[in-house]
C-alpha cells in the first residue's frame, strides 16, 4: 500500500473550510486505498484528516513524540500509533513511511516539516511529491516570500518545481490517481 504524510496544524484555525478540508482529504486517501501517514494527534486539523480516513475505513499510521503525547493527545482510533522520544525521530518515521506529501494549514511546526521535506527534494535526497493545499488561500503569503527569496537571489524559479500547489481537495484528484495507478 502507498502511504502520504499529510503535514497539518495540531490546531483548527479559525476557518471551518481549513477542518473540512482535513477530514475530506482524510477521507478521499482512505477511497483511492491510500494509507495517511501524520503526526499521531487528535486534536486540530491532525485529528480530522484522521478522522476522515478512519471513518472511510483507511489504514492510518499516526507518529507522536512522548512529549506531545500529553498535550495533542495520541489518536486512539488509528491503525497503529508509534510514541517515540524526540520531533527529529518523527520527522524521520513521517519521510521514511511515505510515497508522497501533502500539507494543509499549519503553524511552526506545518512550515518545518514542509521546508525540510521540500528541501530535501531540492538537494535530490528524494522525489517524492510534496503537494501544498492552499485552502482559502492560507499559503498565498508563503508563496509571496518565495517569489520575494527569488527576487532577492536566493533562490531561482527552478526550486519551485519541487512542489506543486492545489486550491482544493477535489484538485488532489489526478495527484492521487498517479500515486494509486488507477
Amino acid at each position: 500500500m502507498k502511504k502520504v504524510c499529510v503535514f497539518a496544524g495540531a490546531s483548527a484555525g479559525h476557518k471551518p473550510s481549513y477542518a473540512d478540508a482535513a477530514h475530506d482529504l482524510g477521507a478521499m486517501l482512505a477511497s483511492y486505498g491510500l494509507g495517511l501517514v501524520y503526526g499521531g494527534g487528535s486534536s486540530g486539523l491532525m485529528g480530522r484528516v484522521a478522522d476522515g480516513a478512519v471513518q472511510g475505513g483507511g489504514t492510518v499510521i499516526g507518529i507522536i513524540p512522548k512529549f506531545l503525547d500529553r498535550v495533542e493527545i495520541g489518536h486512539a482510533g488509528v491503525t497503529k500509533l508509534h510514541i517515540i522520544d524526540t520531533m527529529h525521530q518523527r520527522k524521520e518515521m513521517m519521510y521514511a513511511e511515505s510515497d508522497a506529501f501533502i500539507v494543509l494549514p499549519g503553524g511552526l511546526g506545518t512550515l518545518d516539516e514542509t521546508m525540510e521535506i521540500t528541501t530535501w527534494r531540492q538537494l535530490d535526497l528524494h522525489k517524492k511529491p510534496v503537494i501544498i493545499l492552499n485552502i482559502d488561500g492560507y499559503w498565498d503569503p508563503l508563496l509571496a516570500m518565495l517569489d520575494a527569496v527569488i527576487a532577492e537571489g536566493f533562490m531561482h524559479n527552478g526550486h519551485l518545481q519541487h512542489f506543486e500547489t492545489v486550491a482544493s481537495v477535489e484538485a488532489l484528484k489526478p495527484h492521487l490517481k498517479d500515486l494509486t495507478g488507477v
